[in-house]
């Protein structure tokens, strides 16, 4: 095996950085191949917690290269922040074996700015961003002639030319929109970013090439989703989504490697559904049971802390995932969270409308209306965090897996049953 990919198949923050952080000891490079420190990931091991954002989890061993590719949008000072906590908890990371592609491009104040103006005019119709600029960054990047990309931003001359151009633009928009709003001041973007510049000028390369001579080379990598494949920009619960490809559709473009490369996908979902922000969430739980599995799935954003949505495992919607991203086999994790309730749900159809189906919905409207159809299944009472077998599960418990493998049509190869990385039955 040469290449592998981890992708989330639900709403994201299936704890993809954990199944990332296990297999990057068999890897030699770890790719971040879109979004930007809107996505988070929390990794423990040796008694330590990380928490990730930009950064690929692969950062925290010392013999993996981690590359962010193109199709990553970059905060330059929330990298640099990241990349201090880290450097603080695991140690110095030489600039050989964290690469940051020079087609990234480069997230500004006035995208956080602009984002801001969308998402408060939208009212209760908001999507629920992070406020970070990442969509605005992307919009830019789709624009083109107002957006800047690593390479440019270690080009004094060129970025000095470049910020000029966009800030005038910039400040035209936001005096239309607020006569009263402050002037972005382009003297003091640049010295900020140019200063940025310089401490991350060794990391910027051709990431698309040094990927491509890798392929070449045969070397061991993996490709780190980010987010969650039902909130893919063109494939997802769209206008509810983020703004890349988070599902497998987005590997090729966001990295420069074709999937053709990539001898395993591994789809990861939790053993129940989340979700952050605004749009249709059909099993959504708004009881006490939902409560509980939000207290103690501590399922709270690790890059904005919001409560996140929580509801019984939605099969319906995590198989559309599962079959756009061409998965293999799927991780479950946190499975250890449901124990110690009377009996679980899996959503194994949906009711629109009187009708029944079994396929997701591509209208937003026709999610709204949809009401899950349940599979009820016996719960377990056992503590489970201890158990590295399948075999030493609960009765219930293997029942529950069994119930997934086979409405999602994928094996499950990996069961999670705590945060830690020993806390990890390995089905193959």
């Amino acid at each position: 095996m040469s290449a592998t990919s981890v992708i989330g198949l639900q709403w994201g923050d299936e704890a993809k950085g954990k199944i990332v952080d296990l297999l990057s000891e068999q890897h030699e490079i770890v790719v971040r191949y879109l979004g930007g420190n809107n996505a988070g990931h929390t990794v423990k091991f040796d008694g330590k917690t990380y928490k990730l954002s930009l950064l690929p989890a692969g950062v925290l061993n010392p013999n993996v290269t981690s590359v962010i590719t193109g199709g990553v949008v970059i905060n330059p000072k929330a990298f640099l922040q990241e990349m201090a906590s880290i450097v603080e908890q695991n140690g110095p990371i030489e600039a050989s074996r964290l690469l940051i592609s020079d087609r990234a491009h480069v997230i500004f104040p006035y995208h956080m700015q602009e984002e801001v103006v969308f998402e408060q005019s939208r009212k209760e119709k908001a999507i629920g961003t992070t406020m970070r600029g990442i969509g605005t960054c992307y919009r830019d990047k789709a624009g083109r002639t107002h957006a800047i990309r690593m390479g440019d931003l270690v080009r004094p001359e060129f970025f000095r030319s470049r910020l000029e151009e966009i800030v005038a633009y910039k400040n035209k928009i936001f005096q239309a929109l607020d006569p009263e709003a402050e002037p972005l001041d382009v003297d003091a973007i640049y010295e900020e970013y140019s200063g940025y510049a310089e401490q991350l000028k060794d990391h910027v390369v051709d990431t698309s090439t040094y990927l491509l001579n890798a392929v070449a080379e045969k070397k061991k990598i993996l490709f780190e989703g980010a987010q969650g494949s039902l909130l893919d920009i063109d494939h997802g619960t769209f206008p509810y989504v983020t703004s890349s490809n988070s599902s497998g559709c987005g590997i090729h473009n966001g990295s420069g490697v074709s999937e053709r490369y990539i001898d395993k996908m591994i789809g990861v979902v939790k053993a129940y559904t989340t979700r952050v922000g605004g749009g249709p969430f059909v099993t959504e739980l708004h009881d006490e049971i939902g409560q509980r599995i939000r207290d103690v799935g501590n399922e709270y954003g690790t890059v904005t802390g919001r409560p996140r949505r929580c509801g019984w495992f939605d099969a319906v919607a995590t198989r559309y995932g599962a079959n756009i991203s061409g998965v293999d086999c799927i991780a479950v994790m946190l499975l250890d969270v449901l124990s110690g309730l009377d009996e679980l749900k899996i959503c194994e159809a949906y009711d629109i409308n009187g009708k029944q189906v079994i396929d997701f919905p591509s209208h937003i409207l026709d999610l709204e209306q949809a009401k899950p159809v349940y599979r009820t299944i016996a719960g377990w009472k056992e503590d489970i965090t201890g158990i590295r077998k399948m075999e030493d599960l609960p009765e219930n418990a293997i029942a529950y897996i069994k119930a997934i493998e086979e409405i999602i049509g994928k094996p499950v190869e990996i069961v999670s049953v705590g945060p830690d990385r020993e806390q990890t039955i390995l089905l193959k």
